[in-house]
């Protein structure tokens, strides 16, 4: 899983590819030869060899330059999108597709020419590959088409629509994918008991995965439970904060520690960064950073903010109408043996509001964007405890509002939106 993610994200893996096949069609193509009346002959290049030499040469030449376009427009992109929006995107810009494929296809463009070059030259006078020549030429007008359409995807993908919208897709894609349907409610893993073992993590970094289906065979077979302390996201410290506790149902430590250790660090993954492999909250984080530079004084964008919003909203409607909290796993026979430490619904909630209430509470409209969204999470919760997360933070809301807000024009739309969602949960 970890090397799956880092290939998805690394710029040089799908150019890598496109050249080897690039090299490997050139090969095949240089066999062929198209003899005199065949009715492929019209598609093979009809000059000499030195035209052909000078063709490939020039193809070669132009793609280098093409190239170097590309890479220097995509750091501009990248520092534009790590400046203004937030330094968390780069990662998606890395792993847009598009992206990738355009600069496949130069890359690919390239090699095909320059192998085409040698074998051009090493065979030379009349009967030259003239198939292979002809499939530069078609490369370089499928190169050109890509260079128009890189300049149109790398104009429409630093619009702050579109990344907030990649970026609100990538999250609910998450939560569909890592929280369980079911009744609504948070789930607490089992508690340790006083003569737990805590085994220390042997890295230090970001919790990105956690794979608890490993710990139940290691577990069951030694009537143990093994409980993962931190969420997936947290940072850990090698040697110092338990990354997992583990203890015997009969009590005290597990009869093989060592063996519970190794499952426990074979099924944790620990990077240096945090993804969205199963961290939900990592897409919340996101979308939460583009709105805190959007109200900053440097940048003044509340409008922006209230469309982070916007979409925020979504996200919580749909984290409101699933199963959260801990990751509790069982046996056949129904027995608990893993748990994996989860946010809960407040958490979520808390991230969506917290940041954007504290630095845009003297904005009316963000105020009322921050309601609305509250307004959207009460109607999909039931739990008692989700409602009452959804009641402190419009608590908070209306109190920021109240004291940051100037004009009382201004704090009675918000009041009375207030007073609506206060109302609706008295009623619930």
């Amino acid at each position: 899983m970890a090397l799956g993610e880092y290939l998805r994200g690394a710029l040089w893996v799908l150019p890598g590819a496109a050249a080897a096949l690039a090299l490997v069609a050139g090969s095949l193509l240089s066999r062929v030869r198209v003899p005199p009346g065949s009715v492929f002959r019209p598609l093979a290049f009809a000059g000499t060899a030195d035209d052909a030499r000078q063709v490939l040469i020039t193809i070669a030449s132009t793609i280098v330059t093409v190239i170097a376009l590309v890479l220097g427009l995509t750091i501009v992109t990248l520092q534009l999108a790590s400046t203004q929006f937030s330094p968390r995107l780069l990662r998606n810009f890395l792993r847009d597709r598009p992206n990738q494929v355009v600069l496949a296809t130069f890359v690919a463009t390239f090699a095909y020419s320059t192998a085409g070059l040698y074998t051009v030259r090493a065979v030379g006078g009349a009967d030259f590959p003239r198939l292979a020549v002809s499939g530069a030429i078609a490369l370089i007008f499928l190169s050109l088409g890509m260079l128009v359409f890189f300049v149109h995807h790398i104009v429409h993908s630093i619009k702050i629509d579109t990344i907030m919208t990649s970026v609100a897709e990538a999250a609910g894609r998450a939560v569909r994918a890592y929280t369980p349907e079911g009744p609504g409610t948070d789930r607490a893993g089992p508690v340790p008991p006083p003569g737990a073992l805590a085994l220390a993590a042997m890295r230090s970094g970001y919790v990105q995965t956690v794979q608890p289906a490993l710990l139940l065979e290691a577990a069951a077979g030694q009537d143990a439970v093994v409980a993962i302390v931190p969420r997936v996201g947290d940072h850990i410290v090698a040697g110092t904060a338990p990354l997992a506790r583990v203890w015997s149902r009969r009590g005290g430590p597990p009869a093989d520690a060592p063996a519970l250790a190794r499952a426990v660090h074979h099924a944790v993954q620990i990077g240096t960064e945090r993804t969205l492999q199963q961290d939900v909250m990592f897409g919340l984080r996101q979308l939460v950073d583009i709105a805190l530079r959007a109200l900053s004084p440097a940048v003044n964008d509340p409008y922006t903010g209230v469309q982070t919003l916007d979409r925020l909203s979504v996200i919580v409607d749909a984290l409101g109408r699933r199963t959260l909290g801990d990751d509790v796993r069982t046996d056949k026979a129904g027995v608990v043996r893993a748990a994996v430490a989860g946010p809960a619904f407040a958490d979520y909630l808390d991230l969506a509001c917290g940041q954007i209430r504290r630095y845009g509470a003297g904005e009316p409209a963000v105020c009322l964007a921050l309601l609305r969204l509250l307004t959207t999470a009460a109607a999909s919760v039931t739990d008692a405890r989700r409602r009452a997360a959804v009641t402190d933070q419009a608590r908070l809301v209306l109190a920021a509002a109240e004291s940051r807000i100037v004009q009382p024009d201004d704090r009675s739309a918000v009041r009375e939106l207030g007073a609506r969602l206060m109302s609706l949960q008295a009623s619930a």
